[in-house]
């Protein structure tokens, strides 16, 4: 009886919730619409993130899909960090929902470790932005380029929990949103 109780119990509570964590971690099982199709993507170590991209060696432009888990009343941003690692000096692209239920996204700079999050001139150019939120889950979309340094970017992406009065709050300072940046080459296609 021990036995039953010992295998029930492993299958329960350990194989299912890792079962379930991995397979909403995993970027390849995300589809898009026809318009909004990407040909690579990564899990992000941190903040139950995700980046798809496709990347035109000959523009040296990337379209970017940046999404990950957040409430109705939360923030998400993704960025490059063109002079450094880290946050500061990181040209990001920040979104967030309206209480109307409508998305808005943006770039900012990123100058300092308590910066505006206002709308703010970057470093690079970027078309076609846009943001939604569905299924929990909000999505940044953006071209970016062309990117003078190449294809090897240091990017950062970040998540808070509140917005006041159209500006995003700080985030947490626990360690996966201080470790939540990376090096990315975009001419790789990891699936």
């Amino acid at each position: 009886m021990a036995s039953i109780y010992l295998v029930i119990n492993l299958v329960f509570n350990i194989l299912l919730p890792i079962f379930v964590i991995s397979s909403s971690l995993n970027c390849s099982k995300k589809t898009f619409s026809p318009e909004k199709n990407f040909n690579s993507c990564t899990d992000l170590p941190y903040l139950r993130a995700h980046l798809h991209w496709n990347y035109n060696p000959s523009l040296k432009k990337v379209s970017i899909a940046y999404r990950s888990k957040q409430t109705p009343r939360g923030w998400i941003a993704w960025g490059i960090n063109p002079t450094g690692i880290g946050m500061v000096g990181s040209q990001a692209l920040v979104a967030f929902r309206y209480s109307n239920g409508s998305m808005t996204v943006y770039p900012t700079s990123i100058t300092s470790y308590n910066p505006s999050m206002l709308p703010s001139q970057i470093s690079f150019l970027v078309s076609n932005v846009s943001a939604e939120y569905k299924k929990n889950e909000m999505i940044i979309y953006a071209v970016v380029g062309p990117l003078e340094n190449g294809p090897v970017v240091n990017h950062v992406w970040q998540s808070g929990n509140s917005v006041s009065s159209g500006i995003p709050q700080i985030h947490s300072t626990s360690d996966p949103h201080l470790q939540s940046m990376g090096t990315i080459d975009f001419s790789v296609q990891p699936r």
